[in-house]
């Protein structure tokens, strides 16, 4: 996987190599979220939120809120390696900042 140049979470500019598909997040089914109403903010909200990858268990992440349902929230974040996810997760898993 190679890098990209990229804001890091938390605004200052920085190359981010992006989490491997063995390490992603786990997230909330998709299907889930067939029919429900989807707000994408024009600006991303700073969020906490917990996640669970097969290889790195559960972490406490810092990321950003760029859409969400009444139930289920969409995550960018950067994982205890310093690498950029994205994943959909249950809304009681993600706190504002």
């Amino acid at each position: 996987m190679g890098s990209r140049r990229r804001d890091d979470v938390g605004g200052s500019p920085g190359a981010v190599d992006r989490v491997p598909l063995r390490d992603a997040a786990e997230g909330a089914p998709g299907r889930s979220r067939d029919g429900a109403h989807i707000t994408r903010p024009e600006r991303a909200i700073p969020v906490r939120a917990w996640i669970t990858s097969r290889q790195s268990g559960e972490q406490l992440v810092d990321g950003e809120a760029t859409a969400w349902t009444d139930a289920q929230v969409h995550v960018r974040y950067v994982d205890s390696h310093g690498r950029e996810g994205f994943v959909w997760l249950w809304a009681g898993a993600v706190t504002r900042r």
